[in-house]
């Protein structure tokens, strides 16, 4: 019987890669630019009006270099992954989120997904940014920018 929570720290090995791959729900957590754990959940994470006032107040609050980084796998949709929410200490560095990112895209690898999507809704993330890192904007919307990044088969 698989576990509400479980927790993998290496994605090297391969008991924790089948976790990975089993698991649709997850936070991925950097500190100082390296993977501390990858927390998978029994549910996905819902980004909300909620979160916003979640996420400043733990930017304030948390000290040191930390990206937690929530990504689902929707039912009925597995070749594809959703990146959900991002949050940060104020001490957190490019190095930690681009660390965050690469971990997802290692799942992603894990699990053969052929793509990860998400809304960038923070302006602050500037398009060229995305773009140079492998994302394409996808379905544009009024009051979303949502993005893809594509992987080969």
């Amino acid at each position: 019987m698989a576990r509400w929570f479980e927790t993998v720290t290496d994605l090297a090995d391969e008991r924790q890669r089948a976790v990975a791959r089993g698991r649709r729900y997850g936070v991925i957590e950097t500190v100082d630019g390296r993977l501390r754990r990858i927390v998978f959940r029994p549910w996905p994470s819902l980004a909300g009006p909620f979160d916003l006032p979640w996420g400043q107040l733990m930017h304030r609050a948390v000290v040191g270099n930390r990206c937690w980084l929530y990504f689902n796998q929707p039912r009925g949709l597995e070749q594809f992954l959703s990146l959900k929410f991002v949050m940060s200490s104020r001490q957190t560095t490019l190095a930690t989120f681009r660390g965050a990112l690469a971990v997802l895209d290692e799942i992603a690898h894990i699990k053969r997904t052929e793509a990860i999507v998400c809304d960038a809704a923070n302006w602050r993330i500037s398009d060229r940014l995305l773009t140079r890192w492998g994302w394409q904007s996808h379905k544009p919307q009024r009051w979303h920018r949502n993005y893809i990044k594509r992987f080969q088969a």
